[in-house]
């Protein structure tokens, strides 16, 4: 997800430029001008780079190139992106022409009115599942929370997260996300909340349930490379995580498996941002990135799934097993409400964090 992971810059020179900030970026509008970059045909997009970096160069940027002429550079940005998208929209200093934003991010820099609308209809636009696109958003990946558990430690394999939350049928070490997002969603879950009647979230309910598992989460995780390690390194036995996350720990071998039953999806796309040098150009790298063959790219290198359905005909069967958006898990998914999310995540998090150190 996009809002979420934060590798390490790499040394030496690279082809991607590692941004650390906003302001930092601004502060060289020789470099960064809209008219000095509107003259080379090249794109740049702001992504989460780690793991994404391999699977956006081999799936987007380079056969894009290829095909086209035009550069696209990814570029590693902050976690939070809303502050900087408002920066540059509103000086006109564009850092990135295209953004990766998930989608309660994407919610709420489009009521601030900073995204292009993308006009790519009647492209593989129209292929991909209305809860995974908007007039502003390409859906790429779908990330979703799953349960995992080491199978080595854990003797009865949780089933639901009521399973999760029962410390005394279930013992283990728990993990969870040091983040109302997500945590919240399946602590209602656990608290017995029907699928269909999860949203709008009974917080008061949530927080109820999470009080009764907190003694007994050894660690709060906070970014997604973290949830593999505490898996593989065996610090954990049960909690909550990205399945694209978890089943890294599982091709590296390590003994954990991931329970897909009651799964939250939540898709993360690109977005053009508004009043931007290169919408044109950008346009034409959405419409690209649309495409069934293009989305399939990711599978070797990320779990979380393609947005276009269509892609898994053009993805290794053994492969598309591990998948977000396999038909299978896809079934038994619920899509996480990024619109309430995009609403409440600021008071939220302000009690949230509160809550955790209370």
């Amino acid at each position: 997800m996009t809002d979420r992971i934060e590798p390490k810059p790499k040394r030496g020179v690279t082809r991607r430029r590692i941004v650390v900030g906003g302001a930092a970026a601004l502060a060289c509008p020789a470099i960064w001008t809209s008219a000095a970059r509107a003259e080379t045909r090249t794109l740049t997009v702001r992504d989460p780079g780690g793991p994404y970096e391999k699977a956006y160069s081999e799936a987007f940027y380079r056969p894009f190139e290829k095909e086209t002429g035009i550069k696209v550079t990814g570029v590693v940005a902050q976690a939070d992106p809303v502050a900087q998208i408002r920066s540059m929209v509103e000086t006109k200093n564009y850092v990135w022409d295209v953004t990766l934003l998930a989608m309660a991010a994407h919610n709420t820099v489009r009521e601030a009115g900073f995204l292009e609308e993308l006009k790519i209809e009647g492209s593989s636009f129209d292929d991909i599942p209305p809860a995974y696109r908007r007039s502003t958003l390409l859906g790429i990946d779908v990330s979703t929370v799953v349960i995992a558990y080491r199978t080595d430690t854990v003797k009865r394999p949780p089933e639901t997260w009521a399973d999760v939350f029962n410390v005394r049928d279930f013992p283990g070490r728990r993990t969870m996300r040091r983040n109302p997002y997500q945590t919240l969603d399946v602590a209602a879950l656990a608290a017995g909340v029907a699928p269909n009647k999860l949203y709008p979230l009974d917080y008061e309910l949530a927080y109820r349930k999470l009080e009764e598992i907190k003694p007994s989460v050894s660690i709060w995780w906070t970014a997604g490379a973290q949830q593999s390690q505490l898996f593989k390194s065996g610090e954990v036995d049960i909690g909550q995580g990205w399945n694209a996350r978890v089943q890294a720990a599982i091709d590296e071998g390590a003994p954990v498996a991931i329970q897909w039953n009651q799964n939250l999806t939540s898709v993360e796309g690109f977005c053009i941002l508004k009043g931007g040098p290169k919408v044109e150009m950008a346009r034409e790298f959405l419409k690209f990135c649309a495409q069934p063959k293009q989305q399939a790219l990711i599978a070797p290198y990320l779990a979380y799934g393609p947005a276009n359905p269509k892609s898994f005909q053009f993805i290794d069967p053994v492969r598309a097993k591990v998948l977000s958006t396999y038909p299978d898990y896809a079934e038994m998914a619920l899509v996480i409400d990024d619109g309430t999310w995009g609403r409440d995540i600021t008071k939220q998090l302000e009690r949230f964090n509160t809550w955790i150190l209370g």
